[in-house]
């Protein structure tokens, strides 16, 4: 059985008695992308920020290969790479000061992989930081996140601010990465990355995990449909549908059933029109926010 390289036990957090996350649980493995996704306050930064110790949590473990990972251990922390979704430096350093700063806290040599870094992002190292557009911050950050060449990369909204160009460097990196056999934890709230990057996805809401999904999997569970029909609403009766959108004869359905039960199904009808495709991320993601409750 593989052994996860990263795992949250019953993690909880709350900030008086606001809940940031209740007993949230998740393993992740070397070589996947797993998308942490959920609208802003989800409890996705509050996640990362305990694995981090940034922030203390209020019960629960964090486990990095089958070893809790406490504070002041410094080894398990040179084979994380961390990039927040702010990006705080030294406002008077120069991007070359800053990077030779960030250097000076490893004992292996990763001066030609900054280089590499660099060039690919197209930054300029004589810049001041203060001075750098919030692009260019965030390519600062993502150099700083992946010079020293960690095992695991936690990411947090790693993509705001940078132009299309960018994002599919980034992209290209993060599935290099993937490759090398290292764990990413890829936190966002843009749910078309997620389909383009992720291998697994969980899904956060309120606090609490409230699904979780291979990508591939849920495609194959889930298909979206417009159908026209004088029969519709027996056909939405039958297939069992989610109806998004409806008028007379026609409408945009989502249905569960696997793909040969329901071509037999709609073949007792008369189907003037169908169109068949699977479900965007967008939609995966707001049938689960609307099927749950709103408490854990």
């Amino acid at each position: 059985m593989k052994q996860p390289t990263l795992q949250i036990k019953n993690l909880t957090k709350y900030y008086g008695k606001i809940k940031g996350v209740e007993n949230l649980s998740l393993q992740l493995y070397a070589g996947e992308i797993f998308g942490f996704i959920g609208p802003n306050g989800a409890g996705k930064s509050t996640t990362i920020r305990c694995i981090m110790h940034l922030i203390n949590p209020t019960s629960g473990q964090i486990l990095i290969n089958d070893k809790e990972f406490k504070q002041d251990d410094t080894e398990t922390k040179s084979i994380i790479g961390y990039l927040p979704s702010e990006i705080h430096l030294y406002d008077d350093l120069t991007v070359k000061e800053m990077l030779n700063y960030h250097e000076g806290f490893y004992k292996k040599d990763i001066h030609k992989r900054r280089c590499e870094l660099t060039a690919r992002f197209q930054l300029d190292e004589t810049k001041r930081i203060e001075d750098l557009s919030l692009g260019n911050l965030k390519k600062l950050g993502i150099i700083l996140a992946f010079m020293h060449e960690p095992k695991i990369l936690i990411l947090d909204e790693p993509t705001s601010g940078l132009d299309p160009i960018m994002q599919n460097v980034f992209y290209d990196l993060l599935k290099e990465e993937r490759a090398k056999g290292n764990l990413i934890l890829y936190s966002t709230h843009i749910l078309s990355e997620i389909s383009k990057i992720c291998d697994r996805v969980g899904i956060i809401k309120n606090g609490c995990l409230i699904k979780l999904e291979e990508i591939h999997t849920d495609k194959s569970q889930s298909t979206s449909l417009v159908i026209t029909s004088p029969q519709i609403n027996e056909i939405i009766r039958d297939i069992q549908a989610v109806v998004h959108s409806q008028d007379n004869t026609t409408a945009s359905l989502q249905c569960e059933l696997p793909h040969d039960i329901l071509i037999k199904k709609l073949a007792q009808y008369s189907v003037e029109h169908i169109q068949i495709k699977q479900p965007s991320p967008e939609e995966m993601f707001f049938r689960y926010y609307e099927q749950e409750n709103e408490t854990c």
